[in-house]
């Protein structure tokens, strides 16, 4: 797990990264920008539960290729999920939370996942454990409104002008973040490579 100091605000932007794109750093520099953050951990999963194992890239190569694409020196890319054995983002969070007290945390996702969050493991615990940055994506932008999750917590939503403040807000606190959008997707890299 990367280092860092208390009083710091730290997004934390999970996928399987499979491969990694612009897109992906795209949305990493939109939300440092937008966020205010000082640092973004980029955190290589070894899995998606909700995904196929067996399309999934080496969790090396996808480390590497994830450290080529992020060239932010406040980027720090990691996979300590697979060193600690974590399979779901709800333990994750737990994990991230117990081991820097004092740290301000905002967990960042592009707004395509919000529209199956609700399946995830421990939902809602998720929603209750960090404030939440929805990162606007191609196709995606007016369907998170009718998401369970919006449609839940929708009370919780604070005004995308004040994004630089979700990160030391109490959670459920989350924000919509429009901006520019790449419409690159790992599931249309993977088909392309196939052939």
């Amino acid at each position: 797990m990367p280092h860092a100091a208390r009083g710091l605000t730290v997004g934390l932007f999970g996928g399987s990264f499979n491969p990694p794109h612009a897109g992906h750093a795209l949305v990493a520099e939109i939300a440092l920008r937008r966020l205010a953050l000082d640092q973004l951990w980029w955190m290589v999963t070894p899995g998606n539960p909700l995904k196929s194992a067996r399309e999934q890239a080496p969790l090396a190569e996808r480390i590497e290729l994830s450290e080529k694409i992020a060239r932010n020196p406040r980027i720090k890319v990691t996979a300590f999920e697979a060193a600690q054995h974590v399979r779901y983002t709800a333990d994750t969070l737990a994990l991230v939370k117990a081991r820097n007290p004092g740290v301000d945390f905002v967990w960042i996702m592009g707004a395509d996942s919000l529209r199956d969050f609700h399946r995830w493991q421990r939902w809602r615990e998720i929603v209750l454990t960090f404030p939440i940055a929805v990162i606007d994506r191609p196709g995606a932008t007016l369907s998170f409104l009718s998401s369970v999750v919006a449609k839940t917590f929708d009370y919780a939503r604070i005004d995308e002008g004040d994004a630089p403040l979700l990160a030391r807000m109490q959670a459920p606190a989350w924000t919509f973040i429009h901006g520019p959008r790449s419409s690159l997707s790992s599931t249309a890299i993977r088909k392309a490579a196939k052939g």
